[in-house]
């Protein structure tokens, strides 16, 4: 059998063309001219560089480590001179923390520890949350300083620092590290996976979602395939890499570390840790369902069959995916704070709706760019699945923020409500962009009708294996018949009919003015998702704006600055008995937290200076529960008793008790409030 030589034919132009020589395009045609650029390998790229940019900016914004538990008070507080040494320090944080040997270390002034080195003591009473460590006894005066590390309970490292001073403040020559737990470069790669995985997450279960539920064709389609399948391997590479770096991110910073088999034996004991285990595991089973979606399902023809199977794997995929969810909820955010039991199944809906919009946005991206056949029922479909996942994450949102955030002053005032604000106002966009993307659907109609283009202009496949074949760019070719070559050129002449007819309908699909328009407000749907889940990511390693305010209203009571000065103060008394009434004056010099002067005067009814039996006087700081601390004052002069050495611990509104006896019996005490600074 031998193959006749090509023949030269005019193409539809007139002119001639040769076989492999390039079109105007530069595109090759199917017998080896230069393969066409794919313009979805460009969005994807332009999606990638945004995400990587946005997400690299944000990360360039946050602290080092976003601390979601805060210290809203201690004892001694943070700056406090106390006459004697307290037989223990106390801490107390807004939420859950989890500590363990070395979490609260106190240091004296010569850097040595001053504690006895043992696990904090649990001291936590209903909703307060309260740790301390037991001080060595005999302690000298001077400045100590106390440093904690802790685990908040929604994962995140959390650490700071403050001093009290016993007798009167010195020099100190403890050294904090610089860099606070949770930072440097293993903080910086900590963060990365954390958005990797969301997107990974995004893709696997968006992805999957809309093969199933918008394009059930799609599962055939190898660019579904893909794109699927690299969301898992997305989110299981980003969930390895967290487990292996959670020891060092919340402990060392040290990248070493994270083949430590002991640190990573006391991850695995902490609730991320098993997350993050849980995570794998579910991920396992993701893997069979993806298995079973691209492989049985897409193979099946049998309606009945198929409609049963699709039922089946939208039970076992939406239990997975809510599983993979669940592992985000029961460690992060929704797991602590006000409402947990709500908040934990409303953030597995909010994430599962997230996923079932994004993802599927950029599964039709990728459909409309790389699969000329995907039909307008399908994007039809997925519109009605992205309102409805709209309404979700709308309702989920408004509870989520009101939990998070409580009040319009936290929503404005704190990094956590600004980066809401941000984020309300990207859906906002998002949804414009898609009320674009709305209208073009409503006017799109399926290949081969598209604007007055019709398959069967285009040669018919027996004029292909028979007859010389035209390409879209104009160039034409010989093709021989199947019967008159050897099996080689039939394979070849196959793969010739079917890069024909491949280019017949992307052609077509590319005089569809309707679904060029829509790729084109899809792919700036897609660009303004990747900024919504960069944000998204860095709200949840951001402290709440409920708890920042909570934080600061604590720390601004305990650290309120007071009147400055000298405090005066003048009491009226009246014992009750003869020569019973007088007037109490008090001096409190300087009149801040620390050693003090005081000065009591007692004038009679008469002016002069009165002298009386007994006269004792008392301080409490009833906010703070300190006190009573007495004060016994020396009697000086006829009217005059003085006191040096007082010691105020902290800063706050005092109350001061003196108490008068005139003779036997007769006796009254009195108070008044001041502030002191």
């Amino acid at each position: 059998m031998t193959a006749t030589a090509p023949r030269p034919r005019p193409s539809r132009t007139g002119r001639p063309s040769r076989t492999g020589q390039p079109s105007r395009t530069g595109r090759p045609s199917p017998a080896g001219r230069p393969s066409p650029i794919r313009r979805p390998f460009a969005a994807v790229a332009l999606l990638a560089a945004l995400f990587s940019l946005v997400s690299g900016l944000l990360l360039a914004g946050a602290g080092p480590a976003a601390a979601h538990a805060a210290l809203t008070g201690s004892d001694p507080q943070d700056g406090a001179v106390v006459a004697t040494a307290p037989k223990e320090v106390t801490l107390t944080f807004s939420e859950a923390i989890a500590v363990g040997d070395g979490s609260i270390r106190v240091l004296d002034p010569s850097s040595k520890r001053a504690d006895t080195g043992v696990e904090p003591k649990d001291l936590s009473d209903g909703s307060t949350v309260r740790y301390g460590v037991e001080l060595l006894p005999g302690l000298p005066d001077g400045t100590y300083t106390v440093a904690w590390q802790a685990i908040s309970a929604d994962s995140h490292p959390i650490s700071g620092a403050f001093t009290f001073s016993i007798g009167a403040p010195s020099e100190t020559t403890v050294a904090l590290p610089s860099e606070e737990v949770g930072g440097g470069a293993v903080g910086t790669v900590y963060g990365i996976a954390r958005y990797i995985a969301y997107a990974g997450f995004i893709l696997l279960v968006g992805g999957a979602a809309f093969v199933l539920g918008c394009w059930p064709r799609g599962a055939t389609a190898r660019p579904m395939q893909r794109l699927v399948v690299r969301g898992w391997i997305t989110l299981t590479a980003a969930t390895l890499a967290m487990l292996l770096l959670r020891n060092p991110y919340t402990g060392s910073g040290k990248f070493a570390d994270a083949f430590d088999l002991d640190g990573l034996q006391a991850v695995l004991d902490t609730k991320p840790g098993a997350a993050l285990v849980s995570r794998l595991l579910l991920l396992g089973a993701a893997a069979l369902f993806i298995a079973v979606l691209f492989g049985t399902y897409a193979r099946r023809e049998d309606a009945v069959e198929k409609r049963d199977l699709t039922f089946g794997l939208a039970v076992g995929g939406g239990v997975v995916a809510a599983g993979i969810a669940a592992t985000w909820a029961m460690s992060e955010h929704a797991s602590t704070g006000i409402q947990a039991g709500i908040a934990m199944p409303v953030d597995v809906l909010h994430l599962l709706a997230v996923a079932a919009w994004l993802g599927g946005l950029v599964s039709l991206l990728v459909a409309l760019y790389r699969t000329p056949d995907i039909g307008s029922e399908a994007v039809r479909r997925f519109s009605r699945v992205a309102f409805a996942s709209v309404l979700v994450l709308a309702a989920t949102g408004i509870y989520q923020s009101w939990r998070q955030v409580g009040s319009w002053s936290a929503l404005t005032g704190t990094r956590y409500g600004q980066l809401l604000i941000l984020k309300v106002a990207l859906i906002a966009l998002l949804l414009a962009v898609a009320w674009f993307s709305r209208r073009w659907t409503g006017r799109l109609t399926d290949a081969g009708t598209a604007s007055g283009a019709s398959v069967t202009s285009e040669p018919s496949e027996s004029s292909v294996t028979s007859e010389p074949s035209v390409t879209s760019e104009g160039a034409a070719e010989t093709v021989e018949t199947a019967d008159d070559v050897a099996p080689e050129r039939a394979a070849q002449l196959a793969r010739q009919r079917a890069a024909l007819t491949a280019t017949k309908k992307k052609r077509i699909r590319d005089a569809d003015a309707e679904r060029s328009g829509l790729r084109r407000s899809v792919l700036a749907e897609a660009a303004i998702a990747v900024v919504l889940l960069a944000v998204t990511t860095l709200l949840t390693s951001t402290e709440p704006g409920r708890t920042e305010e909570e934080a600061k209203g604590a720390s601004t009571a305990a650290t309120a600055p007071a009147a400055s000065g000298p405090v005066n103060l003048s009491m009226p008394f009246d014992t009750g008995g003869r020569n019973g009434k007088g007037t109490v004056r008090i001096d409190i010099d300087p009149g801040r937290s620390g050693a003090n002067e005081l000065h009591v005067w007692i004038d009679g009814s008469d002016g002069k200076p009165m002298d009386v039996p007994e006269l004792k006087v008392a301080l409490t700081l009833e906010a703070q529960e300190i006190g009573p601390l007495p004060v016994a004052p020396d009697r000086l002069a006829e009217g005059h008793w003085s006191a040096s050495n007082v010691q105020i611990p902290m800063a706050g509104e005092w109350k001061v008790d003196v108490t008068v006896r005139t003779s036997d019996i007769d006796q009254v005490t009195i108070d008044k409030t001041v502030k002191i600074g």
